[in-house]
This record gives C-alpha cells, structure tokens and sequence, in this order.
C-alpha cells in the first residue's frame, strides 16, 4: 500500500495530509503555537485533592485545571518526587544513582500521595477536549523511533505485534544489555530484526533527553513545560514511517531541510523520498487535497455506487448510519446487494474514524441483513479495515438490530472541517452584483497596486474560471493590464477559491493588502 505525505506550511499553522492510494486517509492541523499536546511533560503544581473522585486537579498552565487520577499515578511516584527534590536541590542527576522507593499501593488513596500546593512532574495523556482541561500520568515516557523510554520502572517489554517468538527474546536480550539502571524500555513494532547499535544510539539520546529536561528544573518556577513532545510532523514521520511511503511533499523549504536531517537518523534510506514543492503553487490543491476535504469530512459521505454515510456528532457518541440510496441493485437478492453495501460500507467507516480522528463510542447502523454468515463476514471486514488504526480500539459484532459498538481511544480533540459556506457574493443576502463588474474590480485594485504601491512584479490568485478568461487569447487581459501599467503580472489559478475570490501578492510572496 503505498503512502504520501503531503505537508503545507503557512503563517500560522502546518496542514499535514496522508494519503494511502493517492485517497485522504489522516489529516492533521497543527498551530505553530500548540500547548498541552500529547507526550508534554511539565511541572505543575496540584490546586485541589477530590477524596470523592480519588482525584486531583493539578495546575499545568491550561486555563483549566487538569485532572490527575489515583490510577494514573507511576507506581514508582514516590521515586520520581525524590528525583524531582535532589535535581531542585542539587541541578540535575543522573537517574542511575538513584535509590528507588518502594511503590505505591494500587488501592490507595490521592490524599495519602498529594498535597495542595505539591509540585509534580506530569505527562498530557489526552490533550483539552471540550470543556474539560487535559488529561494527566505521572507515568512519564519518551518514544523514540524503535523504542519508548520509562524512567523509574526496569522492565523490558516487546510489542505484541511482534509475533516471533526467537525475535522477541533476542530484543529483549539485548536492550537488557545495553538499557542504564532505573530506566525501563518498551520495544516497538518497527524495531523487529534491527541492530544493537541502533537500539543503543538511540537509548543514549532518550536518556539524555530526559535528564537535560530535568538538569534545568531548579530554575523554573510551576506551571511550566519541561520537555515538550517533538514536533506533529516528526511525530507522525516517527510512528508511521514505512517502506510503503514513496514521497513526502514540503511547501517550505526550512521545513524539508529539517525532515531530510530527521530522516537520516531514523531511516537514511528513505533521504530522498523529501521533495520541495514551491510554494507559489497551491499544494493541497496540486496533490487534490482540498478537493477530498471538501467531500469527505461533511455530514453526508457517498462511498459506492450511490451509497452514501450521514454522520452525526452528540455529547455521549458518534452515529454513523449507512444508506444504499439510489444504488442500483447488482445482486440477486436484498441479503447479497445489503452485504456488499455494508462491506463498502465498513471501508470507508474504517477511513472516516482516522480522518476525522473520532473518538469515544461510535455507533454504526447497517443495512440490515438476516443471514448470520453475512452478519460475520461484516465483522471480519470491519476488524480487517481497522487493523491500520493506530489508535487503539474495541470493535463489537452487530447486535440483533444491525447496529455495532466501536470504541476508540480519544488523545486530541476530533478534527473537524466545515464543509458549508456562507456565500461569499452575497454574503446571505441571496442577491450579487453582476458578474461583468468584478474584471473591472480586479483591474480598479491592480491600478491602484501598479501606480500607488508601485509594486511592478505582481502574482494575482484567482479562481481558474477568471483566470481562463483573463488568459484567453493571444492579446489576453493579462498582457494588456501589463503594458498599460508597465508591470509583470502572472496569474496563478487556485481550485480552492470561491468564484469572485481574487487577491493580489509581492515578488516576496506577501499579500498585497489594499
């Protein structure tokens, strides 16, 4: 299955798209300024001990306060409140000299363990969803490529996918060998049949990670963030990256230079799968992107043949509900043409939860079908189509009224992108001006560029029915606006543009604002 990466960087936030098949199967948005994301680890301060819910809510600098469970507590919380007071106390240590403390008791209680005011080192396990602040562990871990570093536990674990039992006890061997005291290490899926000298490369760069974080803790006053989780792209690049992916395309040249750097020390084969694309040409539009935004993260979905999902969102659950609309039917009977919808059906469902990142319960009503080897062969596809997930999930067989259970890890809040828009000619009124009007507004504004600004290389943006028009012709519009204002002029036409959309950009790429 082959993979693209398609990354758009703007002022203000990086758009990151993957595609499977050349079909939009991920889509991330990432402010430039992002806080409180999932694997920040910060020194916060606990505001209030809730004996009632065996709880705290621990200040971390959100606006809301996060909350902190019993069971999210490290068993090994009383190490890590030791190693925090020796690094206060003496900046930075090194967590092998450490004496661990025993652990704390799985039934216990917060109020034996905290105190108003304590300060505490805490990882974001699910970022602030809602009206509810993020969620917090103070089980500290720090994923790398191959393998994820637990301070205060010694235990070395092996993913489940990993399935031989020889490549398991010979991971293991040898991260026991090379793993530093007091750090526990859990082998990840893509590290299956690697080198020793990977795996001890790496170790070195986790450890050092962590202890540099903390080194500077006695400076630093609570809330405060102590190491913050790379970057998205990186992120994404660390837990996916494959030999299934053929290209990743970068608008912004900083950004590529960066990837190329973070791919050859994880993966130096893959070095020139890095391709810049300028970014005069609209990226996501180029690589079709906006077009399948646009059709896929609506209310209605169509999948197949005139089959089509609604898809509606309430506080509890996701509904998801599958019609056969005016599909024509190709079985012989109802059970054959209802099974083929609901295996389409389970393809794109599987597509919609990871794209538009849904989590919690997600409640799926299929065409109903009577035969109980359908009922299970729509199970198996189900399981199969979700097995890509990274998230992780709980899938239930169809009850006996056609509906199934979905459970799926939420970490972020659901991505969602509204397909609708307020038109932009009339703004609701349901009246426009003529459209013969807007060529002589574009060459009002262009004249106004040209002989006020004196701006002479000038790239206008338009949709590409204005821009075939003002291109037609041997002596188009084009040429003619650049002779009478003595300027370069080039039009560039975007996809993504409303119809009357048009704006107006520098030789340095910035918008001319009028």
């Amino acid at each position: 299955m082959n993979s693209e990466l398609v990354i758009d960087v703007r002022a203000d936030e990086v758009i990151i798209a993957l595609l499977r098949e050349k079909k939009l199967v991920e889509l991330t948005k990432e402010k430039t300024s992002v806080q409180f994301a999932v694997g920040d680890i910060y020194l916060g301060k606990v505001k209030k001990i809730m004996p009632g819910l065996n709880a705290a809510f621990v200040n971390v600098g959100y606006e809301k306060d996060a909350f902190l469970h019993y069971l999210d507590l490290s068993p090994q919380f009383h190490s890590l409140d030791t190693y925090i007071k020796q690094c206060i106390a003496r900046k930075g240590l090194p967590l092998a000299k450490l004496k661990l403390e025993p652990e704390i008791s799985k039934n216990g209680k917060i109020s034996d363990i905290l105190t108003v005011g304590q300060w505490v080192a805490v990882q974001v396990a699910k970022e602030p969803i809602s009206t509810k602040g993020p969620r917090l562990t103070s089980e500290l871990s720090i994923a790398g490529r191959n393998l994820v570093l637990m301070p205060f536990a010694d235990k070395v674990s092996v993913s489940q996918k990993i399935k031989s039992p020889e490549e398991r006890k010979r991971l293991k061997r040898l991260i026991e060998s090379i793993k530093p005291k007091n750090y526990g290490v859990i082998v990840r899926t893509v590290a299956e049949g690697k080198k020793v000298a990977q795996f001890d490369n790496e170790l070195k760069e986790l450890v050092d990670r962590f202890e540099s974080a903390f080194k500077h803790i006695r400076d630093i006053e609570p809330p405060k963030l102590i190491l913050g989780e790379i970057d998205r792209t990186s992120v994404i690049l660390r837990d996916i990256l494959n030999s299934s992916f053929e290209n990743i395309y970068v608008n912004d040249i900083t950004l590529s230079k960066e990837i190329r750097h973070y791919l050859s020390s994880i993966a130096p084969e893959k070095e020139d799968i890095v391709k810049y694309v300028s970014p005069e040409i609209p990226i996501l539009d180029h690589f079709g992107v906006d077009k399948q935004i646009k059709s896929s993260l609506g209310k209605t979905v169509s999948f197949k043949n005139g089959a089509y999902l609604i898809i509606e969102h309430t506080e509890a659950f996701h509904v998801i509900d599958v019609n056969s609309g005016n599909r024509a039917k190709l079985g012989d009977d109802q059970e054959s043409n209802a099974l083929e919808v609901n295996l389409a059906a389970a393809e794109e469902v599987a597509r919609q939860l990871q794209l538009r990142d849904m989590g919690g319960i997600i409640v799926i009503d299929f065409i109903d079908m009577q035969l109980a080897e359908n009922r299970q062969k729509l199970y198996d596809k189900m399981k199969a189509c979700m097995e890509i997930d990274r998230a992780k999930h709980t899938i239930l067989p169809l009850s006996k009224f056609g509906l199934m259970q979905i459970t799926r890890q939420r970490v972020r809040p659901e991505m969602t992108v509204d397909t609708m828009e307020t038109c932009p000619v009339c703004h609701g009124t349901g009246k426009a001006e003529p459209a013969i009007l807007v060529i002589d507004r574009i060459e009002d504004q262009l004249e106004h560029i040209a002989r006020e600004k004196r701006c002479r290389n000038i790239v206008l943006k338009v949709h590409p029915f204005i821009g075939a028009y003002l291109k037609k012709g041997f002596i188009s519009m084009r040429r003619r606006w650049a002779f009478r204002y003595k300027i370069s002029l080039r039009i560039v036409d975007v996809p993504s543009y409303y119809i009357y959309e048009y704006h107006f950009y520098n030789s340095y790429k910035r918008e001319i604002v009028d």
